[in-house]
């Protein structure tokens, strides 16, 4: 479903060339749930963003569905594939309703029964009728999740690119957003790309896991072989050790 083979992302700053991504490859299959792990500054969201059209990148070859994607991307390869933010916050506007909210990619694309979909959209990620005509300021930041990833499924996009979606939330909801992915990804069939700090979000979520370092991916694994520990690369083991925590010896 998609493809990735060779991506690289360059920043200029202050006339120096900041090199945030630098040759990573690597395929999703229909139906995969692919997650993408490591340290803050590793290159993760970066790698996401240039996948959606969002930031500028150079690749031998990026394709989605079959189809090589512009470096510009149409209105119909924007919709193949939609994009969840970290902060909910941040990424509905403040002057909008959810209702507001969740009509505007229907409008932008010429869909009809506005009512009727935007209704459905709400009852699939949990939220109830009384909520659709609230602000994002009165809704918790779990309730602020859920409409980000209604307005993302409205279209009925065969991909969904996930960019720490659980990392702003309270750990009390975390569960309840992933329980919500977990289940929309059955009903929808669909193909998603997870980007987290989380080892634990990704090995529940994901069927392979890239793991990155320094811009680059050291290694591809497989959930099952993460939650074990059999990976091949030092950097892996650290983060998996990391991720467990640590004991202080007593002096």
């Amino acid at each position: 479903m998609i493809t990735v083979k060779d991506l690289s992302v360059t920043f200029q700053n202050s006339g120096r060339s900041i090199h945030a991504v630098r040759g990573v490859s690597f395929d999703v299959a229909p139906g995969e749930t692919f997650g993408i792990v490591g340290e803050s500054g590793s290159g993760k969201s970066t790698v996401l963003k240039a996948i959606a059209g969002i930031i500028a990148s150079s690749s031998s070859a990026l394709e989605v569905d079959g189809r090589s994607a512009a470096k510009r991307r149409s209105r119909e390869e924007r919709r193949l594939m939609q994009f969840v933010f970290q902060d909910p916050y941040a990424s509905l506007h403040p002057r909008q309703t959810v209702d507001d909210i969740l009509r505007e990619p229907l409008i932008i694309h010429g869909i009809a029964n506005l009512d009727e979909k935007v209704s459905a959209a709400i009852a699939d990620v949990g939220l109830s009728p009384q909520h659709r005509f609230r602000y994002p300021h009165q809704l918790s930041g779990g309730q602020r999740q859920r409409v980000a990833i209604a307005r993302a499924l409205i279209l009925r996009p065969p991909i969904l690119l996930l960019d720490e979606p659980t990392s702003a939330l309270d750990v009390s909801v975390q569960a309840e957003i992933l329980n919500l992915l977990s289940k929309l990804r059955r009903s929808y069939s669909l193909t998603s790309i997870l980007v987290s700090h989380d080892l634990g979000v990704v090995a529940h979520l994901c069927n392979r896991i890239a793991i990155m370092q320094l811009g680059r991916v050291v290694e591809v694994v497989r959930a099952g072989d993460l939650r074990v520990g059999a990976v091949s690369q030092a950097y892996t083991r650290e983060l998996i050790a990391a991720s467990r925590g640590f004991t202080r010896a007593v002096t």
